[in-house]
């Protein structure tokens, strides 16, 4: 028995100090590239320490107590009631402590909560299960995605070293700035959490909570939602990247470049080839996760498009139209009309009823969404008639 517990013994010891067992029991917090994230690390160590002299004292002089006193020694407990003194030292010395622990906690709460002066505001909604990022009083806003290829999710292919902490639009802020951050959920709750920048806040319909950084270091910083808010939380993935000034002000302006170019698309003439192209990139990335890429759902909760009435029959092309924009109550289907741009709309709408052996043939156009956001109703366009190639019926 002897010999088995210095084995173990021996076994533990050299775990204890090999670089990969040190690397595997890691459970302390980051330090972060901001300030503020320092100052909690700070904070998180000194109440540590504090705690464990604490502990090493009470346990120390709890044990050296049994053992000195110990019975078999013939120790006899001493029989004693009331103390007002010592009362009054293990109340007064706990209550120090608190206070002392107190005033840094305080300070750094103060300076987490502090969002005054920012430099840039952005405003985070969550969605299921993607972010929306509007940079306030620039005109410019834009979906954040996950984009782990399925194939990886599903383990056909070998997973990437970021895998399912990837998106197609990261969150792009400048090094040295303050940012505020404006946080709100258009569904149920979700929380938008990134470690190393010390921000976690929750998005709460309805509701908007304020964090802010100021990053130090460029570079690309990942989190996730930290809220469990639907079946596919786990694929809600947050990525910020920290850009030089100059740097961030050239993406700044390319992406207003780029939304002025998106609103113009709603006046061109589109052909169905053009409308199923896009329509299949935007299903993809806003559909496919629930109606499935193959167009089958997951019903009852998801209902197929593939081969449904909604998306076959051309009486219903008006009731496909309100459902993609705004939703049913009820349910898991998503208001779509402030989250795709007309063009998207039009193009998605077209490609379900298009898709999977649909083929209607018929098509939605961005100008017919436009008046429909005007009027609340679906109203086809007679110019489109007229429109080359709008039918195509081999799909």
């Amino acid at each position: 028995m002897m010999q088995q517990a210095k084995s173990l013994f021996l076994l533990l010891a050299g775990l204890a100090v090999t670089g990969s067992s040190r690397a595997a029991w890691e459970v302390n917090m980051t330090e972060g590239v901001t300030a503020v994230s320092r100052n909690i690390y700070g904070l998180h160590m000194t109440i540590l320490i504090i705690c464990v002299v604490i502990g090493l004292i009470v346990f120390g002089v709890m044990f050296y107590s049994i053992f000195k006193h110990r019975k078999s020694k013939g120790a006899v407990p001493h029989q004693f009631h009331e103390s007002t003194l010592v009362e009054i030292v293990w109340t007064s010395i706990p209550f120090l402590i608190l206070v002392l622990m107190a005033i840094p906690a305080t300070k750094t709460l103060v300076d987490i909560y502090n969002t005054d002066e920012a430099d840039i505001d952005i405003k985070i909604t969550g969605y299921q299960w993607k972010w929306q990022y509007e940079y306030v009083g620039e005109d410019v806003s834009f979906f954040s995605n996950l984009s782990t290829p399925r194939e990886q999710i599903l383990n056909v292919r070998e997973k990437n070293p970021n895998y399912l902490l990837e998106v197609d639009e990261p969150l792009v802020i400048p090094v040295g700035k303050k940012v505020r951050f404006l946080v709100t959920a258009a569904d149920v709750i979700h929380s938008w959490w990134v470690p190393a920048l010390a921000v976690k806040r929750d998005a709460i319909p309805g509701f908007i909570n304020e964090a802010w950084t100021n990053i130090e270091v460029p570079g690309t910083y990942r989190g996730q939602c930290a809220e469990l808010c639907g079946k596919d939380h786990g694929y809600m993935p947050i990525v910020v990247e920290a850009k030089s000034q100059e740097d961030y002000d050239a993406w700044l302006e390319a992406k207003k470049v780029e939304a002025e170019k998106e609103r113009e698309l709603t006046d061109k003439t589109w052909t169905m080839e053009e409308l199923m192209a896009r329509g299949e990139q935007a299903y993809n990335k806003a559909c496919a996760v629930c109606h499935q890429p193959n167009g089958a759902g997951m019903p009852p909760i998801f209902p197929a498009l593939k081969g449904s009435p909604m998306a076959t029959e051309a009486d219903q092309i008006g009731a496909h139209v309100d459902i993609v924009m705004n939703g049913k109550k009820g349910s898991a289907m998503q208001a779509f009309a402030g989250q795709l741009n007309e063009v998207d709309l039009a193009a998605v709408i077209t490609y379900e009823r298009n898709a999977w052996g649909n083929n209607t043939g018929e098509m939605v156009t961005p100008k017919e969404i436009v008046d429909y956001k005007k009027t609340g109703k679906y109203v086809e366009d007679p110019a489109k008639q007229a429109m080359p190639d709008n039918k195509q019926a081999s799909l």
